[in-house]
């Protein structure tokens, strides 16, 4: 089976037009994604976590990607997704670092900054 690739081009935080209520917060990953010797498509996934928790990917949902049908590993794509997401949002994170203040919430960010990770579907026994 082939490999999986994810490139991340950008994340909006915490938006209501993605689902973002009281209780819960919405992000929305946007990446491409393909396998090799198949076409590269354009798609994307919501981050969802509870407003107040931690920014740590025991603390979120990833959704699946939204139109990628391919083969992947989603307990590997989820952790990669959350754990980048978390280094971008969190108290110390690469993008915006808040000091250790407490119940901050910034809604409608746009990080745009790329990541990159492969899947290999073969070593995962993840399946079309």
């Amino acid at each position: 089976m082939p490999l999986v690739r994810v490139k991340v081009q950008k994340c909006i935080q915490d938006s209501q037009e993605y689902g973002s209520t009281d209780e819960h917060m919405v992000s929305r990953m946007f990446f491409s994604i393909g396998a090799d010797g198949g076409p590269k498509e354009e798609d994307y996934c919501d981050i969802k976590q509870i407003v107040g928790s931690a920014y740590s990917s025991d603390n979120m949902e990833v959704s699946r990607p939204h139109k990628y049908c391919g083969p992947y590993d989603h307990g590997i794509f989820s952790d990669e997704i959350a754990g980048y997401f978390s280094k971008l949002v969190n108290s110390s994170g690469a993008i915006i670092s808040l000091g250790g203040a407490k119940s901050v919430r910034m809604m409608n960010n746009a990080f745009v900054s790329s990541h990159e990770f492969t899947i290999d579907a073969e070593e995962t026994g993840a399946s079309w």
